[in-house]
């Protein structure tokens, strides 16, 4: 099995039943001082984002946030939905996907 990110995301269209492909999804550290830039990707044809960080970097405890730009994915109530999550073990696997409906959302803390 390859290395994989530390932190991974998909989504998934509940509406139409599908995987979303295309979503833009943007990584960022929350700071004292605001919003610190980790990486940002597109969701694939499996609606999944698996490179946003090398395998090797290593993470830091503290909050993060993903950002999904569902508004150019479909027309609905939600331009952009931000999640916001806290690494407390930096050796573990963080997957946070995305269930995505055109008036709703809901997320976990996957596998």
């Amino acid at each position: 099995m390859s290395a994989r990110s530390p932190i991974t995301t998909h989504v998934l269209d509940v509406a139409k039943g599908k995987p979303a492909a295309g979503v833009g999804v943007r990584l960022e550290r929350v700071t004292d001082g605001g919003l610190a830039p980790l990486a940002a990707g597109e969701t694939d044809a499996d609606g999944r984002v698996s490179t946003l960080l090398p395998a090797d970097h290593a993470l830091e405890p503290g909050v993060y946030r993903i950002t999904f730009d569902v508004g150019a994915y479909q027309v609905g109530f939600y331009p952009s939905v931000a999640i916001d999550f806290t690494v407390a073990a930096t050796d573990e696997h963080y997957h946070v996907p995305l269930l995505l409906s055109p008036y709703g959302y809901s997320t976990y803390r996957g596998s």
